[in-house]
């Protein structure tokens, strides 16, 4: 099961838009929606009206929708639920997940979201992953995650899953904070790709890397008409290189570590 939600997890639409873009490329099918009136205060996430046919008025109300896609080539299906972060009773809205996790019997249970940071939109989005199961992150070399302070609906299904012994992984994108309003396609690009290498699964993903062009040179355009951004973009982009360097230097010493070992 893969799910994303709208709201405080999700920076440039990263999230949602990947969960989009999978059920869209396998042609992904409804087959359940959770009744927002428990889970959601109406004057902060209000419903919207959409004229149907230019004439007939029809309310939308915020969605929760699970759809279920059948992977070429595997055995199993995936089920996605691309949703809008709830503000009332979380945690029986995540026993609601969990128990449609447990009834199609999901291997896995993997939450995206995005977050704002101090990172340039020229450099590719960096993506990091948390998980429940400790040989899932020894696997990626990753550390368990550290953080403590304020959640999201995200970590609150997290916990549940552990609760309910089901294994997890958090994946998560940042984005530029000074472009938060727009929406990312770089950014769904990393998740889309990172989810797919975690299940294992391939994707076309032609259609995000053409929209991330178009995207880095759009925001382009915009910073070079403003000095004090552009400077700032630059010490970001600087930061970034500097950063990489060192880490591929870690790796390069980390292999001659393991070839001495080995001889």
């Amino acid at each position: 099961m893969v799910a994303a939600f709208g709201g405080w997890n999700d920076a440039g639409e990263a999230a949602t838009a990947a969960v989009r873009y999978f059920a869209s490329k396998w042609h992904a099918r409804s087959f359940a929606t959770i009744d927002p009136e428990d889970f959601f205060d109406f004057t902060q996430t209000r419903p919207t009206v959409r004229l149907i046919d230019g004439v007939t008025r029809g309310v939308e109300w915020p969605t929760n929708r699970f759809t279920a896609a059948t992977v070429p080539g595997r055995e199993r299906d995936v089920v996605f639920l691309d949703g809008t972060e709830p503000q009332l009773k979380w945690r029986t809205f995540s026993n609601a997940l969990i128990e449609v996790a447990t009834e199609l019997d999901a291997s896995m249970v993997i939450t995206l979201g995005g977050l704002l940071a101090d990172v340039p939109h020229t450099r590719p989005a960096p993506v990091t992953m948390n998980s429940n199961n400790g040989d899932l992150l020894a696997r990626y070399n990753l550390e368990p995650s550290q953080y403590e302070g304020p959640t999201g609906i995200v970590g609150i299904v997290h916990d549940a899953c552990a609760s309910a012994g089901i294994e997890s992984a958090s994946l998560w994108v940042t984005v530029p904070h000074y472009i938060s309003q727009t929406p990312s396609p770089k950014a769904t690009l990393a998740l889309v790709t990172r989810t797919a290498e975690l299940m294992d699964v391939p994707i076309d993903t032609v259609e995000l890397e053409v929209a991330s062009h178009a995207y880095e040179r759009q925001v382009n355009e915009l910073v070079e008409d403003d000095e004090d951004i552009a400077t700032y973009v630059a010490q970001l982009e600087e930061a970034a290189d500097e950063m990489n360097v060192q880490g591929d230097n870690l790796a390069a010493e980390a292999e001659r570590f393991l070839r001495g070992q080995q001889e």
